[in-house]
């Protein structure tokens, strides 16, 4: 088969589209002929050396793809060959086939194509088990979720799901452009971080009261600012680095407002958690997407052999929703 191969870190020239050995379905894994994969920003990382994958994992970039199963290894129950799936992946998206363990597979949900459906796994599994699922404070209907990055894959999302189970939502994105898109999506409260204090907004915009839960891909450079933008009680779930790993936390302030902050990734999270997690998805998320009050919103679509052209379209940061890979 071929795969999108790694040979030296770099830029997006750095990804190469080569011929690799087939992988094998392996105790309790399907095997998934893949139609599609999506692009996301631990893809960047890994492709720039930052962000290996986990022991045991496919070395081929790609955290999420759609295709049909065709094959199945043994100890695999209700699945066979000829379903069409999505799939949560540790790696290996990126590639003709993928051997996917068998809790970590999604049906493809009715009304969506199955191209479409590689746009699906690794967002939803992300909003819905840092903001609905975990430790502290769950985001309940008549909520207050303050989403950085409004606009991004993971932003999109966020704001259909909180919006469908009666929550309010305020987002951050760069330019008006990208907010009208949060706000058509559903988004309350549209914030311009490149011209407003998200925090002072979300204060003033809950007569005070701050956000109940905070959806951030920063990290260190808004550590500050999200404890101020907090609700008493509330919580901060931190999913990204964007803005740096390291900064100062004035544990007094969390205190006052008896808040907390959970800090958690996906990826190398053990398989019990992650089939946990795609059960829950299931169950909850998927009868939504089904009568359409949430639906995968993708930007563009590239050939996988040129994923270094949609690596370069993420960096750019001009996209809203999800960028796709097709075979």
């Amino acid at each position: 088969m071929h795969a999108i191969t790694i040979p030296q870190p770099g830029g997006p020239e750095a990804l190469v589209w080569a011929e690799v050995p087939d992988p094998v379905a392996a105790e309790g894994e399907v095997l998934v002929e893949v139609s599609a994969g999506a692009v996301n920003r631990a893809d960047v990382l890994q492709r720039q050396g930052f962000y290996d994958p986990p022991p045991g994992a496919s070395r081929y970039p790609g955290l999420e793809c759609s295709g049909r199963i065709i094959a199945v290894g043994p100890r695999v129950s209700g699945w066979s060959v000829g379903d069409e799936v999505c799939a949560l992946l540790a790696g290996g998206g990126y590639a003709e086939r993928v051997a996917v363990p068998a809790g970590q597979l999604l049906p493809v949900p009715a009304g969506v194509d199955l191209v479409t459906a590689a746009a699906l796994p690794e967002v939803v599994c992300t909003v819905w088990s840092n903001v609905f699922m975990g430790p502290g404070r769950h985001l309940t209907a008549g909520d207050t979720l303050l989403v950085h990055g409004g606009s991004s894959g993971i932003g999109t999302m966020a704001i259909q799901l909180a919006k469908a189970l009666g929550a309010r939502v305020a987002v951050t994105a760069g330019g008006p452009e990208k907010l009208a898109r949060c706000a058509e999506l559903g988004a309350d409260i549209l914030i311009d971080y490149r011209e407003q204090d998200f925090a002072a907004e979300v204060r003033e915009a809950t007569g005070g009261a701050g956000a109940d839960v905070i959806l951030d891909i920063i990290g260190a450079k808004y550590l500050a600012k999200n404890v101020d933008a907090l609700a008493r009680g509330g919580r901060l779930a931190v999913i990204g680095l964007q803005g740096g790993a390291k900064a100062e936390l004035n544990l007094g302030a969390l205190l006052s407002k008896r808040a907390s902050i959970s800090a958690t990734s996906l990826r190398a999270r053990p398989l019990d958690e992650k089939a946990a997690i795609v059960a829950s998805v299931r169950e909850h998320v998927w009868p939504l997407v089904a009568d359409g009050r949430v639906r995968p919103v993708v930007h563009a679509t590239h050939p996988m052999r040129e994923a270094a052209e949609a690596h370069r379209v993420m960096e750019s940061s001009a996209h809203v929703g999800k960028l796709l890979l097709t075979r």
